[in-house]
């Protein structure tokens, strides 16, 4: 059984596109872990290949962990997205070892450190994972190495996951002295079932990938020298029925949705905030910092 991220042998990076038609730098990340280095380009990075847009999140020697830097690119990116015409389809990809490892959790410690509110952070990030649900074109998550907290509450929101062999894929929330905060408690037992969330939950365990077919939350998995061919392949059939119905019939499935998801978000929201302000955050999260990585990684 697979342990925590941070513990957990690197994976390789999803594999390019020799031949992008349209790359589009993002802005210089500003909190790097070891002095002197540097991400190649930013926090994101976009790559248009003809109707299909790329969207990589790009802090790999963070394992990809969302911090507000990288939160501010994605929306922004997924903003672009969502209003240009030439693009039919949406892909969320990491670059380096992993999907992505959930909250940057050093952020959180300084948070906590300060006595700030982790809601003005955490309420950002379900707001944004909410309009990642919204957007009104497929989104198609191409996942790898770890998918686990706030990454797997990004899978979560896209229409399509697929993902490359040796992927592992679970909530840890409980393994960090966390709540989820951006909708893992909602969405989880409706993407997966209700048994399979209440394991992943509970145990904060990492499954491998090819678990999650049963439900279809995972729709197909490749191994690494076909998965680049897999995610263009997926991407291409959902292009193919671009338009409004689908636009339309995607909106649909969002907003009849029994309980409708506004809610039940905040109230997770709010479970957060009240476990936060009763639990010593400062010494959880420098235990597990500390535990799991040595130095951390996260």
């Amino acid at each position: 059984m697979a342990g925590d991220p941070v513990l957990a042998a690197p994976a390789a990076p999803v594999p390019g596109n020799a031949d992008p038609v349209r790359p589009v730098p993002g802005n210089a990340d500003p909190a790097l872990p070891v002095p002197g280095a540097a991400d190649p380009v930013g926090p994101v990075l976009v790559e248009q290949r003809g109707e299909v847009r790329w969207l990589r999140l790009n802090r790999p020697r963070r394992r990809n962990a969302i911090d507000p830097a990288l939160l501010s690119a994605l929306d922004t990116a997924v903003a672009a997205a969502a209003a240009d015409p030439d693009t039919a389809v949406v892909v969320l990809a990491g670059t380096g070892p992993s999907f992505c490892a959930g909250a940057d959790l050093r952020h959180l410690r300084s948070v906590a450190a300060t006595g700030a509110d982790p809601l003005d952070f955490l309420g950002r990030v379900s707001a944004s994972l909410d309009r990642i649900e919204r957007v009104g074109k497929p989104v198609v998550a191409a996942v790898h190495g770890h998918v686990v907290a706030g990454g797997l509450e990004l899978a979560l929101v896209c229409d399509v996951v697929v993902a490359r062999e040796g992927t592992l894929i679970g909530d840890g929330h409980v393994r960090n002295g966390l709540l989820p905060a951006a909708g893992s408690s909602v969405r989880l037992p409706r993407r997966v079932g209700e048994p399979l969330a209440r394991w992943l939950a509970l145990t904060g365990e990492l499954l491998p990938a090819e678990v999650f077919t049963a439900s279809g939350f995972v729709h197909a998995v490749a191994p690494a020298d076909r998965f680049d061919e897999l995610v263009a392949a997926t991407a291409g059939r959902l292009a193919r029925a671009a338009g409004p119905a689908q636009t339309g019939f995607k909106n649909l499935l969002y907003d009849v949705r029994d309980p409708p998801a506004g809610p039940a978000l905040a109230a997770e929201l709010d479970a957060f905030g009240a476990h936060w302000a009763a639990t010593d955050m400062t010494a959880a999260l420098d235990r597990f910092l500390g535990t799991a990585t040595g130095e951390g990684r996260r």
